[in-house]
């Protein structure tokens, strides 16, 4: 019986990580999964992280981080804009993103034991598994290609330091706010579901 309840639980994370996998995907390939604000492209492409890490856990969450990564990866190669250097970067690409799906269950984790209040609890963890890609992709671009970065965009390295600022500040607040409603409103759902 215990072996059985394993297996069907493994079987369930795989499914979700497939269908997670596969909304992502199908965001990145519609091009509705980004939303241009240049010079960089604004995303709602982690969602899907943010709900298998919280419904499923954090392997399930990562999983589908990777599946994001690498598709950022493939798109920067394939819809090349003047920034996408920085998506062919393997730890810019992937880790900010296999990184949303930890932190989101964690912090949910840590908030379901002090906040009764499960809309608070998912909504908070949503806006910091947002920051963890907006800051870490940025932040990395900061640390290794900031040169570059203002060069591609032909400006001074302080006007790309104040640039990565604001894609930070203003993408990742709209970033975190959409991508707050959005994972309450379905991840209640999908906890009801369960029920």
């Amino acid at each position: 019986m215990e072996r059985n309840l394993k297996t069907n639980f493994s079987v369930r994370q795989i499914t979700m990580v497939g269908m997670l996998s596969a909304i992502s995907i199908f965001l990145g390939l519609t091009g509705l999964g980004f939303i241009p604000i240049p010079p960089v492209k604004a995303t709602i492409m982690h969602i899907p992280v943010i709900i298998g890490a919280i419904v499923e856990g954090p392997v399930v969450g990562a999983l589908v981080g990777l599946v994001f990564g690498l598709f950022s990866m493939y798109q920067a190669f394939t819809t090349p804009m003047p920034t996408s250097f920085i998506f062919w970067n393997p730890i810019i690409a992937i880790v900010p993103r296999v990184l949303i799906g930890v932190v989101s269950y964690y912090a949910y984790s840590l908030l379901k034991k002090k906040i009764k209040n499960e809309s608070i609890n998912i909504g908070v963890s949503a806006v910091l598994g947002t920051f963890t890609n907006t800051i870490g992709v940025m932040g990395l671009t900061y640390l290794i290609y900031l040169e570059k970065y203002a060069d591609k965009l032909g400006i001074s390295k302080e006007a790309a330091t104040t640039g990565i600022l604001t894609v930070i500040g203003f993408n990742g607040s709209i970033e975190a706010i959409v991508s707050a409603v959005i994972s309450v409103a379905v991840i209640l759902t999908l906890f009801k579901i369960r029920k």
